[in-house]
């Protein structure tokens, strides 16, 4: 597979470098402390800053400005990237799986609702550039909006750094939401779960007390604002994992399935 344009390896630079240069840039209107939390988050560097501001905006902004392409063929190439990179690392993280298990654990985590948490956990809601209307109605915390723009900036990653710093981007988004054996984790089920038997969005509420030094956090999965599980533990995530492993439970007899194993806690 060829590496996207402008690798940093050096491979096609002298090529590209001076198109990029003088390639015309377009002025993304995005606020500059959003950008910097995003961009943190990201661990990531774009050579072709253009890649990037075309990967965050969508179509309903392309729709009220002149002048500026969309992020679906972006989101369209990220996701054959994203099924690729998982793919090679579940079929390695799982030697002794057949077909239908790996097609299960990569479900879990290339779906609309694992990727909007993704997007969500690198803050790319206040970084989108939206339509006012599509802005105005929730767009920047809407799933499905955020799971297409999770998928473009992939591929905006993969199509200036090339397939390396790609897989890199993923492996990190996606190694969190597997555990040592390669099982989903309580949240990725969850997620796969809603997706494939229920319409709806899942949210967490996190709540703490005790000194800053001992701290409890305590969780509350809701769906679609109806409370489904519970769960306490000594950081946020152990409290979300037995949150949402509470709330698999109560909803996952419904698809046959079975419960993946406890995680630990931290």
């Amino acid at each position: 597979m060829p590496l996207g344009r402008g690798s940093k390896d050096g491979a096609g630079e002298d090529e590209t470098s001076p198109a990029r240069s003088d390639a015309p840039r377009l002025n993304f209107p995005i606020p500059a402390d959003h950008m910097a939390t995003f961009l943190e988050r990201l661990e990531y560097t774009f050579e072709d800053a253009d890649l990037l501001g075309r990967a965050l905006t969508h179509r309903s902004w392309c729709a009220e400005h002149s002048g500026f392409e969309s992020n679906e063929r972006l989101e369209f190439l990220g996701d054959a990237v994203l099924g690729l990179v998982v793919t090679d690392d579940i079929y390695l993280r799982i030697p002794d799986a057949d077909e239908g298990q790996l097609s299960r654990v990569r479900a879990s985590v290339v779906c609309a609702p694992a990727l909007a948490e993704m997007a969500a956990e690198l803050g790319i809601g206040p970084v989108l550039l939206l339509g006012k209307g599509e802005a105005a109605t929730g767009g920047r915390d809407r799933p499905s909006i955020l799971a297409d723009t999770m998928e473009a900036v992939i591929g905006a990653v993969y199509l200036d750094g090339g397939l390396e710093d790609a897989q890199a981007l993923v492996d990190r988004l996606v190694a969190p939401r597997l555990d040592a054996g390669g099982t989903p984790d309580h949240k990725s089920r969850l997620h796969e779960l809603v997706a494939q038997n229920h319409q709806g969005r899942i949210s967490y509420d996190i709540t703490d007390h005790g000194p800053e030094h001992d701290k409890t956090f305590e969780a509350v999965v809701y769906l679609d604002g109806d409370a489904i599980g519970s769960g306490t533990g000594r950081s946020k995530k152990s409290a979300e994992q037995g949150a949402a492993q509470e709330a698999w439970l109560r909803l996952g007899p419904q698809s046959g399935s079975e419960p993946v194993r406890e995680e630990s806690d931290g």
